[in-house]
Parts: C-alpha cells; structure tokens; sequence
C-alpha cells in the first residue's frame, strides 16, 4: 500500500496509512520501527480505521536534522498533529513498545482525543536487560550483507521466539532493512542512538503516574511471555491497578509479539467491542 504524507508543524514530512472504516485506530510502532509492523495484524481487524505512523526519521519519513526531537514528547505531538491533518477529533491507540509510551503521554496530555488504549509489551517500568539489547542494536547497521545472509542468522538473535509462520523472519528482514552495494543498511536515521544516549543522561523519571493516566479509557495490554523488556512483577502491578485491563500473555514471543497470534487477536478483538 503507498503511504501519504502530511507535514508537521516543524516542517516534516512524515508517512502514514490510513485504510479502512470505523473507529480510528492510531498505530504506534517500536523505537526503530514503522507502520510496516502492523502488516500482520492489519488483515484481521474489522470495523475500525487503521492509522500507521511512520515517526519521524524512520521508515519513510523525513529524517530530523536535530536528533533531540527524536523523543517522546515530540513524537506525541506528531500523533496529535495527524489526528487534527486527518479531522480526527478521537481515536484509539495501538502502542507497540515506544508507541505504549507515547499513548501514556497522551493520555496525561490529550485525554479529550483517545477513546481507549491497547498497549503491545510495555509498561511503565522497561527491564533493564531489555534495554541494554536495545542499545545493542539501535542505529547500527548489521554485519551481514545481504537479506539472504541476514535472514537464517534472525531465529538466533531473537531466541526467546518460538515457532514463528513461514516466510516470517524474511519479512522482518525487507521491513527494518534495505540491501544497498556498501551491505544492508537500517531503515531509519542513525543518529536515533544519540537521541538515546542524550536521554540517558537524565535522571530517571517515574512513569506510573502516566500509567495512571489512563485511568477511565478502556485499556489492554498484550505481552509476550518471554518478553525481557515488561516483566511479570510490572505486569502484576498494572494489573492491581487496572484490575478491569485486558490481558493476555502470549508463548512462545519475546519483545514484542507480532499481534497476529491467537492470543494478541482474541485481546485486541476484545479490546475493539470496548471502544466501539
């Protein structure tokens, strides 16, 4: 599907999806990831208007000349400014990873335009294992060279999946990389690390409150159970919270589910009834 574009109030010119009828539901993918993410799930979602954001600097998205603004309040304000482009005065948010950070942000920021939230492995307290894999990888391109190379290397670097569908991790493969003739480069802007790094510097702030936020929408959450970025200690709290959350843990996935399962299907289907 080719994506449109709108521009931001910073003069950015950020990609989207936006398909199908219904109640609007904004996608927010991961940190490095794009609206590419919800492929899998896309074909199995009916009565709703499904929105995928490209962030800025990645995907197809301009790039950021500042590498500050690859944040998350930033990022919030661009979710914002393609529900007003679009004429969208509430919708949902599905939040993968970084996309459930931004929800929180617009619930204590935006309440008024959300009709609910299905957060996808995150939660307001992030693992530190979780994160030290992420600084791994995040704004590094891969030592392999070509996706042929890259892609039987894939089930080894994510060994906390089990059995995943055919053709899978080559699909994960063409969305996060492109093959050039210096090797395989990522799809996103590098300087994304220094934003990370630059952020890390800052004291830690707690991010219950903005879990708390959400108080009074409709809220899921969805985990995979070998997930090392949400834990089952957070879990539990968000549950003691959240008493009425939607929840489901789903085998054999890490960080993060890819929302085709069964399990993340029968959630998210759950949590559309609620909103709808």
């Amino acid at each position: 599907m080719v994506k449109s574009s709108f521009t931001t109030s910073d003069g950015l010119k950020l990609a989207f999806q936006d398909e199908g009828e219904g109640t609007p539901v904004l996608c927010l993918s991961g940190l490095t990831r794009n609206g590419n993410d919800f492929d899998y799930v896309a074909p199995y979602l009916s009565n709703v208007r499904l929105i995928r954001l490209d962030y800025r600097g990645r995907g197809a998205s301009d790039w950021d000349e500042n590498f500050n603004n690859y944040s998350i309040p930033v990022e919030a304000r661009d979710a914002v400014e393609l529900l007003d482009h679009l004429n969208i005065d509430k919708a949902a948010i599905l939040g993968t990873s970084r996309g459930g950070l931004i929800a929180m942000v617009l619930a204590a920021t935006v309440k008024d335009r959300l009709v609910g939230i299905c957060l996808n492995d995150i939660g307001p307290q992030i693992a530190t294992e979780g994160l030290g894999k992420i600084m791994g990888y995040v704004g590094r391109n891969p030592t392999a060279k070509t996706m042929n190379e890259l892609i039987p290397k894939l089930p080894t670097h994510f060994t906390e999946f089990g059995p995943v569908p055919d053709g899978r991790w080559q699909t994960e493969a063409e969305h996060h990389y492109r093959e050039t003739a210096e090797g395989l480069k990522i799809n996103y802007d590098p300087a994304l690390r220094d934003a990370l790094i630059e952020a890390a510097k800052q004291p830690p702030v707690d991010l219950w409150p903005l879990f708390d936020a959400m108080n009074d929408l409709p809220l899921a959450l969805i985990r995979g159970a070998n997930s090392d970025l949400l834990s089952m200690e957070t879990t539990a709290e968000m549950q003691r919270r959240r008493p009425d959350m939607i929840f489901t843990n789903v085998p054999d996935r890490g960080h993060i589910p890819f929302l085709d399962e069964v399990e993340s299907l029968t959630a998210l289907n759950q949590f559309i009834r609620s909103i709808t």
